[in-house]
Formats: structure tokens, sequence, C-alpha cells
């Protein structure tokens, strides 16, 4: 079996017509999920609305940032930054999708079941002090502090796959020993960080920019000579995937050369580190293509 964490709550984060960032985005992963030949397999989770995660959320985000979000909101809405709108449900649906992400964290330890967190808006841009790159809460920092301080665990890693840098989850983690984080990113490109000589406090960030049109050669060959070593060397206790699938060759904001099936792939590759692992979504904006990249991440940890 694997768990899916959704809520049709996730959709009410309203960025405007045209935006990347939709509602639809998720209806397409969902449908594609009650459509495959082993839809039986999902165990399909509601994120726990109850959850107290203030004391989470201020480990990473000042209290003015918190505080100004939620006032913009409660106004109407408004941009955090010319790429990330709000709307008056934003700042609770943001929320909801930490409140994912520690569900994830939960229900991996606790069922040792592979878990896919269907929750937006995504995370990893996301500073403590601002929210930016349709980001607004850095839900994957916030979900290995937790794996730290709360469920006792002595090291998680985070790999990024997003093809942008998570420059908001490394700023957050580079400084925690206990934390290993990998992003896979194309570059040049934005938001223009993410550079090879940034090691973190104790060797535990690893960048690996990749270039416009590098494909899954490129690819297996990171995993094969960098990604892995890296992980396995740490050896943690938890991974957390940054799940996003924009670069693929269909998406409309890069310019990388993945295809769906190679995600199935990366998935079978990252089991064989033998540690729990949790999946969060985080950029993909070419409907059909997300969707079916998303099946063959779950399809890869079921077979």
């Amino acid at each position: 079996m694997i768990a899916v964490i959704y809520a049709d709550d996730y959709l009410q984060h309203q960025v405007g017509y045209g935006h990347p960032e939709r509602p639809a985005r998720l209806t397409a992963i969902v449908q594609a999920l009650q459509n495959v030949p082993w839809r039986d397999q999902i165990r399909w989770l509601s994120p726990n609305a109850d959850r107290p995660i203030d004391a989470y959320l201020r480990w990473v985000h000042t209290p003015e940032y918190l505080e100004d979000l939620a006032h913009l909101c409660t106004k109407g809405g408004g941009w955090l930054d010319t790429d990330t709108p709000v709307s008056p449900q934003s700042e609770r649906v943001a929320r909801l999708a930490v409140q994912g992400w520690l569900d994830g964290v939960d229900w991996v330890l606790d069922q040792q079941e592979p878990v896919f967190v269907a929750a937006r808006p995504p995370g990893h841009h996301a500073l403590p002090d601002q929210g930016m790159g349709f980001c607004l809460f850095a839900n994957a920092a916030i979900s290995a502090l937790y794996g730290l301080r709360v469920r006792g665990l002595a090291r998680v890693a985070i790999l990024d796959w997003d093809v942008h840098h998570g420059n908001g989850t490394q700023l957050l983690v580079e400084s925690v020993p206990q934390i290993a984080f990998c992003s896979i990113h194309q570059a040049p490109f934005y938001p223009g960080t993410g550079h090879p000589h940034e090691k973190g406090c104790c060797n535990n960030v690893l960048n690996l920019p990749v270039r416009a049109g590098s494909d899954f050669s490129h690819y297996a060959k990171l995993f094969e000579q960098q990604v892995l070593p890296f992980f396995q060397s740490f050896a943690p206790d938890l991974l957390i995937v940054s799940a996003g699938y924009d670069a693929l060759a269909a998406d409309p904001l890069a310019q990388i050369n993945l295809h769906p099936a190679d995600y199935g792939t990366f998935t079978c590759w990252l089991r064989t580190l033998g540690c729990p692992l949790m999946f969060g979504l985080e950029g993909g904006y070419h409907l059909d293509a997300l969707a079916q990249a998303v099946v063959a991440t779950l399809s890869a940890c079921l077979n």
C-alpha cells in the first residue's frame, strides 16, 4: 500500500486566471490516481486540520511575515512578489499544506508505508520573511525539523528534484548538521541560487546544477555518482523528496527533457537507500505530464 494525503481544501488557494500553479494541478493528479489499475493499493488520507502548527511555523518564519501574510489574506488577498498571489483562503490552505506534510512524516514513520502529500501551495522557495516563487510556507524544511525535534530522528535528508533550486529549503537547513539537502536543478535559472560550491555547515548540502536540454542520461549519472553516495554516506532515518515535476520535457516553465517514467526510475533508486520515503508536491505545470509522473513515482513505491 501507499498513502496519499489530499483534501479538496487545497483547491481553495486561488491564484487567478493563467497562473501556472493552479488548482487543476491537484485535480489532474487525483483523477489519474483514481484510474490506475492498482488504485485499490492507494490509501487516501485527509490532513489533520486540527494539528497546532504555530510553533512549527515560527521555527523557520518570522512573526512579522506570518502576521503580514494573514493580514493580506484577511483583506482579500494580493501579491507577495510578482509571481506569488494570495487570495482570502490562501493562508489557511498553506497552513493545511504544512499540516499535510507533517502528517506525511508521522505516517511514514509510524506505518512504514511510503506517502505522497498532494498539497498546495508549494514551499521550497519560501524564505523566513518572504513568500516567493509560488511558495508561502517552507513545507520541506518544517517537516525535516519536525522529524528531528518532535519525532526524535537522528538524521533527515531532503532531495529536491524540482527543476528550480530550493533556495528557501537550503537557507533554512544548511546550518543544521542533522539535515542533508541535495538539489538537482536547471542553471542558470530562477531563482539564481544553488551553486556547487555551497556545501552547508558540515558538507550537508549538495547542489547539482544541470544545463537546459539535459535529459535522463544526465540525471542517471548524477544519481549514480553523487546523489546516492551522498545519501548513503549520510544514512538518513527519513528521506523527504521535494517532488517537483517541472523538469519534464512537456513542462512550459523549464527546459529539461525528462519523461514521466523517469521519476519511477529515480524512486526505485531512492528505495535502495533503505530508509522511509515521503514525497511532497512542489512544482510541475503540464497537467497530463505532471499526473503521469506522479503515477510513475507511486507505482515504483509499490513494485
